[in-house]
């Protein structure tokens, strides 16, 4: 079977150049039969690959594999493994494995792991409950970025208390795993989790930044210290699914503003897309943190811009109003996956956006200068970090108190039906609204 997916690759890949040689318009459908084919094929040839991983649902076996994410430390430790192997065979697919409370398993590291594998969900080919831990070890040097993480997370932590310590270091790392269940969840309701968890929100924020600080010296110095610290970014949080998608964006949207190249979003919506999947085909048919990333960037690309100029004119926006409108396109995009896949709405995700998230920037950078000078001004840090945790404190208390509020969030159960109407609706208003401003989506670039 897998050798017709190969033969079917073959002729995609073909009918693909065919259509980057004669670029005419009737060509598109050469390009689209091209991506339909090799995608569906490369796709079949991955889930095939899976199935020997599927076919020992059932069986008690012993699986060897490398941490791939954060592992979730709460009551319990959770974890993802991939690079897996079996009876001294490797074998492909990501597990997800809910354990023994074991602190001392981090990301990067390889652990052997003995009980029952039982049947999946979303992306996972299978999964481990409570199962015995054999054996762990951890490479050395092993996970540079988890270890540079942490050995600048433990310096923070010097100078700024719980729970506002893990709120800032979730905005400069991406890691969520510290954070309380308790506050977990008033993120949650309130529609803040996208600030914390590893993202193309705190990616664009870094790449932003580091491109306005040196667009003044020189255009290569901009393109050069922005690209670095993506590639550092990254290193540090992982390449989890909307992590892949951020990093690619970034990164070629940078390369678009070093060499003068301008590209239509939807144009670059397909590339990511394929890119992503291509990466790991999974995403698209099981992973709803591949789906929400991957929809909240469509509204950043498409709607944010459109109904910037909209309401407010062809005038760039300013920092907190880009911000803002980006927040809210990302929200109204993303809601009809959060209402079918989780089965709930908040009423309040908008203004807790509107209250917080045009301070994460100022936190992001007062928790990085606290860790800093931490190691350079200890006496400093000690002011820094008094600073840096009251803003945090302030964006802990907005999210608590507006997730108590008894109408904060309200169990829905949206027909498909509602929620496509809901998207054409949606589609149509964003339409009319280019046709009446004539807006031309080639000038916007995310990181710029």
């Amino acid at each position: 079977m897998w050798q017709v997916g190969i033969v079917l690759l073959s002729l995609g890949v073909l009918a693909g150049f065919v259509g980057l040689l004669y670029r005419r318009v009737l060509v598109v459908a050469v390009l689209v039969f091209a991506g339909l084919v090799m995608g569906n094929s490369y796709g079949t040839i991955h889930w095939q690959q899976q199935q020997a991983l599927q076919s020992l649902n059932g069986s008690h076996l012993s699986l060897t594999g490398r941490v791939k994410e954060d592992p979730t430390h709460a009551v319990t430790t959770r974890l993802t493994m991939d690079s897996l192997k079996f009876d001294g065979y490797n074998i492909a697919g990501t597990i997800w494995v809910d354990m023994s409370l074991r602190k001392d398993i981090l990301r990067g590291d390889i652990v052997t792991l003995e009980g029952k594998l039982q049947e999946g969900f979303g992306n996972f080919a299978g999964t481990l409950s409570r199962p015995k831990v054999i054996s762990h070890e951890r490479p050395v040097p092993g996970d540079i970025g988890r270890v540079v993480r942490d050995w600048f997370s433990e310096r923070v932590r010097q100078f700024i208390d719980e729970p506002q310590v893990s709120l800032g270091l979730g905005y400069i790392t991406g890691q969520k795993t510290s954070l309380s269940e308790e506050l977990s969840e008033a993120l949650r309701i309130v529609g803040l989790t996208h600030i914390v968890v590893a993202s193309g929100y705190n990616l664009t924020i870094l790449v932003r930044l580091a491109r306005r600080l040196f667009k003044k010296y020189s255009k290569f110095a901009s393109f050069s210290f922005a690209f670095s610290l993506m590639l550092a970014f990254v290193s540090v949080t992982g390449l989890s699914p909307s992590m892949t998608r951020a990093a690619l964006v970034s990164g070629i949207s940078l390369l678009l503003l070093q060499y003068g190249r301008v590209v239509h979003p939807v144009v670059l919506l397909c590339i990511i897309g394929a890119l992503t999947v291509a990466w790991q085909p999974s995403f698209a048919w099981g992973d709803v943190g591949w789906m929400l990333s991957f929809s909240a960037f469509a509204g950043v690309m498409l709607i944010a811009p459109l109904f910037q100029v909209y309401f407010f004119g062809p005038e760039p926006p300013g920092t907190i109003r880009q911000i803002l409108g980006e927040t809210v396109a990302a929200h109204i995009v993303t809601l009809p996956i959060i209402m079918y896949y989780f089965g709930s709405l908040s009423h309040v995700a908008i203004m807790a956006n509107i209250l917080v998230v045009p301070l994460v920037p100022l936190a992001m950078l007062l928790t990085f200068v606290t860790g800093v000078a931490g190691f350079v001004w200890p006496w400093l840090a000690g002011w820094i970090g008094w600073g840096t945790e009251q803003l945090l404190a302030y964006m802990i208390n907005v999210a608590t108190y507006l997730a108590e509020l008894p109408w904060a969030q309200s169990d829905v159960e949206a027909p498909v039906w509602a929620l496509g109407v809901y998207v054409v609706a949606l589609v149509g208003l964003a339409w009319y609204a280019k046709v009446k401003t004539g807006y031309r989506f080639l000038g916007y670039n995310p990181v710029e």
